[in-house]
């Protein structure tokens, strides 16, 4: 059984997808992007803070399922230019021990999403 989760306090999806599925004590989330969930509009001044808002975004989804970054096992970033990666790693190291911090995966893609620079899901576990 599924448990869908919602929370007003990351964006909407913007298409037939969740923002994230619980079943049983594992968490799945949708891919995040730096939309701000009450403007709506993209976060891209720049990479850092870019990144900041698709944590945030992250953050206020896994608290809607009652877990923090502290949860997360596993985080997929996909990233459009790698040339990237030391700032976006900086950023979402900070919402993470790093004796504890999930495995991980970061690809370069051609494009994402609105054209955005860094998407980032994750799967967490009670």
């Amino acid at each position: 059984m599924k448990t869908i989760i919602t929370t007003n306090k990351a964006p909407q999806p913007i298409g037939p997808y969740s923002q994230a599925v619980l079943v049983e004590n594992t968490l799945y989330t949708s891919g995040q992007i730096a939309l701000h969930p009450e403007t709506g509009e993209l976060v891209t001044d720049s990479i850092e803070k870019e990144t900041t808002q698709v944590m945030n975004n992250l953050k206020a989804v896994l608290e809607a399922a009652d877990m923090t970054f502290e949860n997360v096992i596993k985080a997929s970033i996909f990233i459009s230019d790698m040339n990237s990666f030391a700032a976006i790693n900086a950023i979402y190291g900070q919402y993470f021990e790093e004796a504890t911090a999930p495995a991980r995966e970061t690809v370069e893609v051609a494009n994402l999403p609105k054209f955005v620079n860094v998407e980032i899901s994750v799967i967490a576990v009670k």
